[in-house]
């Protein structure tokens, strides 16, 4: 598999070190010259001193062969960039973008990207894991990220225990479909009771968030949207 690597920071560097000792066909492509020739010194001339960016350069790079371009430098606009040319001019079947602003990730969705990595997501969540008792916890985001996957961990102060899981109303188009007890996943059935510990999963738009909270976790809904 050939994988065309854009920006050779220290993301781009140690991507291409391991797809190499996999035994997949790098190029990286690195616009600072200082910065190419230090990467071609230490794992071989494979570098293209170029900037992504521009399309003549992509195409001397052989983007239009690649199985894969991974778009990883540090500037957001620089690698949606960097996607839809290569998916739109050189026909790439697999587009991958680093997206550094969490804002930034619907954007790049709706414009095609095929996979996009937020390492400030990945932190958040990890962050997340630690505080969830009185938040909801936002596992994955579905599709074209109109929908996501949402965890509630429920305490004694949420109105939804002693509750029957069909008599909680569930904001329209959001469901739950899962819960999370004694550390085992079983899915949720309307006469099912709910008791303090359990993790709820939950599936919806991101609009029914507020809503979701106010029947899950408790408190002001308005408030919580307001954040």
């Amino acid at each position: 598999m050939f994988v065309l690597v854009v920006g050779g920071g220290k993301v781009g560097y140690y991507l291409a070190k391991e797809l190499i000792e996999s035994g997949h066909e790098v190029v990286v492509m690195e616009k600072d010259r200082a910065r190419a020739d230090q990467i071609a010194d230490e794992i071989g001339s494979i570098v293209v001193a170029h900037d992504g960016c521009e399309g003549k350069y992509l195409g001397q790079a052989g983007c239009a062969r690649a199985n894969i371009v991974a778009a990883v430098t540090g500037d957001d606009e620089d690698n949606l960039v960097i996607c839809q040319m290569a998916k739109h001019h050189f026909d790439v079947p697999r587009t991958i973008a680093r997206v550094n602003n969490p804002k930034n990730e619907d954007l790049f969705r709706h414009l095609g990207v095929d996979e996009i990595i937020s390492p400030t997501r990945m932190i958040l969540g990890a962050i997340e894991q630690d505080i969830p008792v009185h938040e909801l916890l936002h596992l994955a985001a579905l599709g074209e990220g109109e929908l996501e996957i949402i965890e509630a961990h429920l305490q004694s102060g949420s109105p939804a225990i002693g509750r029957a899981v069909g008599d909680i109303s569930m904001p329209q188009g959001c469901s739950l479909f899962a819960v999370v007890r004694d550390g085992i996943a079983t899915p949720l059935r309307p006469d099912m009771t709910l008791k303090v510990g359990d993790k709820v999963i939950a599936i919806g738009p991101s609009e029914c968030e507020a809503l979701l909270h106010e029947q899950l976790i408790g408190g002001d809904s308005e408030a919580v949207s307001a954040r």
